[in-house]
């Protein structure tokens, strides 16, 4: 401004650009938030699919008869495992997993819920999931 109150046209100028570099920067901000919640979502989901694979190889790389009791978490929502053959899936959200499960004899395709607890056990014909 000068001594008569008006505002020059640098600084109005300058005023815009400040302006549309702050917009950017909350739009980079938002994105990038976003983008690591979804990460997250992700990779606790992926975690929860290693860890019942490794249950289930565990069952499986120790004798016939034993047995072992799992608990899925329900602190991540709804989601479901799904075991058949050499592969296990999981699905959340409208998003899928999988990874394969190797050695594992699993004749029958069982489908696991959250929140619930499963016991898995080694027999004669293969694993078996209650």
């Amino acid at each position: 401004m000068d001594n008569k109150g008006f505002i020059s046209i640098e600084y109005l100028f300058a005023l815009f650009i400040i302006i549309i570099i702050a917009c950017g920067m909350l739009f980079f901000s938002q994105a990038s938030l976003s983008s690591s919640f979804n990460i997250e979502d992700s990779i606790s989901h992926r975690i929860i699919l290693d860890n019942v694979a490794n249950q289930i190889s565990q069952v499986n790389s120790n004798g016939i008869g034993y047995s072992k009791i799992i608990q899925l978490p329900s602190d991540r929502g709804y989601y479901e495992l799904t075991v058949n053959k050499n592969k296990l899936t999981i699905e959340y959200n409208n998003k899928k997993g999988e990874t394969m499960l190797p050695l594992v004899n699993v004749d029958a395709k069982y489908k696991l819920i959250s929140g619930r607890s499963y016991m898995i056990t080694k027999t004669d014909e293969g694993i078996v999931i209650t």
